[in-house]
């Protein structure tokens, strides 16, 4: 029985799992940072990219013109961003079972000049952190646009998260 403990899935990544998604390793960070910090009952991640596998599944700026990653793309890269903070969390508090709110989620979208919906794409995280955290998922929060992130990448998310 000593082992079950260990394999135990927590109630947020049975959440994650119902909607096909599962907790990836934290992604290497791309500079001189840790992907998260704890100071008292806090966990601050560092933006997180949609990394898949580590890839990025899309690169470029965000809007409505040809070559451009349409705001349904991004809205879900947004989610997928958030999955990696999530990740960023577990690293350093072990269980995803003990994040008691989301305080705050800052999000980027590397816009088109003519783009203006960010608060869309950014909807992506914070639909996903309610659906897997329920009240506890609920957020202020922040969406800026941007003229470029790391490796071209078309959002970034970053979240505040408090825990017991």
């Amino acid at each position: 029985m000593s082992g079950t403990t260990e394999a135990r899935m927590s109630a947020v990544e049975e959440r994650l799992a119902g909607l096909g998604l599962s907790v990836p390793e934290v992604a290497a960070p791309v500079a001189a940072y840790v992907p998260a910090v704890v100071t008292g009952n806090y966990v601050y991640t560092s933006g997180q990219l949609p990394f898949v596998k580590g890839e990025l599944p899309a690169v470029g700026k965000v809007g409505d013109g040809a070559g451009l990653v349409s705001a349904e793309e991004a809205k879900k890269l947004a989610a997928t961003a958030a999955v990696n903070a999530l990740a960023a969390v577990k690293s350093v508090i072990g269980d995803l079972d003990r994040i008691t709110r989301i305080v705050k989620v800052v999000g980027f979208v590397a816009s088109d000049p003519a783009f203006t919906g960010q608060p869309g794409v950014i909807n992506g995280a914070s639909e996903l952190l309610g659906q897997v955290l329920g009240d506890a998922g609920a957020h202020a929060r922040s969406a800026v646009g941007v003229a470029v992130l790391p490796l071209d990448s078309p959002v970034e998310v970053e979240l505040i998260a408090e825990f017991s």
